[in-house]
């Protein structure tokens, strides 16, 4: 009996390891951090959505507090992601482009740098830093931040459900997986082996969310829940797509799809918050919501564009307003009021320090982002000197490489394939359709120097020119086709306008400025050239000259009813005796109206002389 005391005692003096100490973790605040993908900034109801549905969100916008001005560090996935977890900025921890990219192609300028493919190890992520303290951590959703060495259980999750190297879903509907390498095994995303015949990987996601919430309610958990809504394919469950109007209009959210995708991550976020007030933890738990960039406004894949991120300007893949600025929502209950609206700029990497703080946690890592919990908790503002970002790659979307700092007001995007700058007030012009850049050149100077200072500051890693550059080639027929997308614009307004129902060079309000390509020819002759020109009623006259090899070529706009009501219309044409790499340049003469014209296309067709 006495030895049996003793070894009570001996166990009773044993130390309580520092990670599971009771008094250490007792009364932690709980954190859940929502992620979409893909979700433009204005696609919630709370965010001025008419057509989507959004009961969920709304309510937690309501109860907590709704950011205007939220950006995600890139305007594509995975350096959002990596930022997020790690509180740095894309650009330092060299990992700049979704993984693995796109492959370099011989129509671009410019070479993208050699960048990561995962997440280095070596990294502090937030969950490492939720774990060190005592909490559980799960992850459950997209990861797409390395393979198999680099998935969430490798970066300080305890849980990981569905996360691997995948940037879109192997199937929205069960079975989880698909076919992948040249002998096409069948591969299930990780947890998710398991499930009903036409399960929907949405629901499946928020049910995962619930087991984690239930089985750690008793000690403090971070949750981290990526969702792989609303990212392409678009597949949603059918009995919801008919709740909305099938009648999808260019320039509108009127996607039924994507609705019925965004209505089902809604119903999961509402089945998160349900449960963590069934569990009665919702008073210690701060919820956050976001997105890691703006929405998919251009065609990519079927039944796309799933979105228009108005009065934003473009959307996924630009550095424009619609690119990346993001929604934000974050509940904390007793600190944040409710209701509260903050128009201070923020930036994905806020939320490590940010976390980190509000909790009362340690690290020691240094970070680029800076905390909000004095803002969450109504007592002060972050102070900030800008926020950057860096992307040096072509996006599938159509942009090009390019940086652009937020000071104040004031944004600057620098295209690097000719050092093109664009200056714009956000608060006069939030849709980003007025460059300022040529009447504020002491500003648009200093915007870019400090933009460069910061490169060299984070060691950026720059794009280098292609050595294999071959821009718009000559077809098989003998055709040059010269679409707006690849035209090179010169000047303040004109601009390249992606959305499908334009695809067109467009504000073109300014004489000055012009449009110009490059052409590689192999077979020589004489060439009929051809524009597709519109014009907006009342609007024609203006003189346009194209100019080809030295060749010059002159016409008289005309009306076609609508800028993006297109016409063909044949100029005239030039000869090109010898093979080789040739300019084009359409630049006015004259302005009669408001506008010059929208051009869509030039083309070049071999004629006999």
């Amino acid at each position: 009996m006495r030895g049996h005391r003793l070894f009570l005692l001996a166990l009773m003096l044993l130390p309580t390891p520092p990670s599971t100490r009771a008094d250490e973790t007792a009364g932690k605040l709980n954190v859940v951090l929502i992620l979409a993908d893909d979700l433009g900034w204005a696609d919630l109801g709370c965010y001025g959505s008419t057509f989507h549905r959004t009961p969920h969100l709304d309510r937690l916008a309501g109860a907590g507090l709704r950011f205007t001005q939220a950006y995600a560090a890139c305007p594509v996935c995975s350096p959002t992601r990596a930022a997020l977890m790690t509180g740095k900025v894309p650009a330092r921890l060299h990992l700049t482009d979704w993984l693995p990219g796109r492959p370099d192609r011989p129509d671009q300028k410019l070479l993208r740098p050699v960048f990561r493919q995962q997440l280095p190890l070596e990294e502090t992520t937030l969950a490492e830093v939720f774990k060190t303290a005592g909490y559980a951590t799960g992850h459950i959703g997209k990861w797409h931040l390395g393979g198999r060495e680099f998935r969430p259980e490798k970066q300080g999750f305890d849980v990981n459900v569905a996360g691997d190297e995948a940037g879109s879903p192997r199937s929205y509907f069960a079975p989880f997986g698909s076919k992948i390498g040249r002998e096409g095994r069948f591969r299930t995303m990780p947890g998710l082996e398991r499930a009903s015949e036409g399960e929907y990987l949405t629901d499946r996601l928020a049910a995962e969310a619930e087991h984690f919430l239930h089985s750690h309610k008793n000690k403090p958990f971070f949750l981290y829940l990526p969702h792989y809504a609303v990212h392409i394919p678009l597949r949603a469950k059918e009995n919801l797509i008919a709740q909305y109007p099938n009648k999808p209009t260019s320039g509108t959210q009127s996607n039924p799809t994507y609705a019925a995708m965004l209505q089902s991550l809604d119903e999961a976020v509402g089945r998160v918050l349900k449960k963590l007030d069934e569990l009665k933890l919702a008073s210690r738990t701060i919820v956050i919501f976001s997105s890691d960039n703006g929405g998919l406004s251009v065609r990519e894949g079927p039944n796309t564009p799933p979105t228009i991120n108005s009065p934003l300007r473009e959307g996924k893949g630009f550095l424009y307003e619609g690119g990346i600025r993001v929604p934000l929502l974050v509940r904390w209950p007793g600190v944040i009021k409710p209701g509260r609206v903050s128009d201070v700029p923020t930036i994905s990497h806020d939320l490590f320090p940010t976390l980190v703080e509000a909790c009362g946690l340690k690290h020691e890592r240094t970070v680029d982002g800076v905390s909000l919990a004095k803002l969450w908790q109504g007592t002060g503002a972050p102070e900030r000197d800008a926020l950057y970002w860096h992307y040096p790659h072509y996006a599938n979307q159509g942009s090009r490489p390019g940086g652009a700092i937020r000071e104040g007001n004031c944004k600057l995007i620098e295209f690097y394939e000719n050092g093109r700058l664009e200056l714009y007030d956000l608060k006069a012009d939030v849709s980003e359709t007025r460059n300022l850049a040529e009447n504020n050149k002491e500003l648009t100077g200093r915007l870019a120097g400090k933009l460069a200072t910061w490169r060299k500051t984070v060691d950026a890693q720059m794009p280098k020119p292609n050595p294999d550059y071959r821009p718009n080639p000559q077809a098989a027929d003998g055709s040059v086709i010269l679409p707006a997308r690849t035209a090179e614009v010169q000047g303040v307004q004109l601009r390249y306008e992606p959305l499908p129902h334009k695809n067109t060079l467009g504000f073109w309000t300014r004489k000055q400025d012009h449009a110009s390509w490059e052409f590689v020819l192999a077979k020589t002759g004489t060439f009929r050239v051809d524009v597709l020109q519109g014009c907006g009623r009342g609007q024609g006259g203006s003189v346009v000259e194209v100019v080809v090899a030295g060749q010059t070529l002159a016409f008289t706009v005309e009306d076609t009813g609508g800028f993006q009501n297109f016409k063909a219309r044949s100029i005239g044409k030039v000869k090109l005796d010898k093979p080789g790499r040739f300019p084009l340049t359409v630049r006015p003469r004259s302005k009669a109206k408001l506008a010059v014209m929208d051009l869509r296309q030039v083309t070049l067709t071999p004629v006999q002389e």
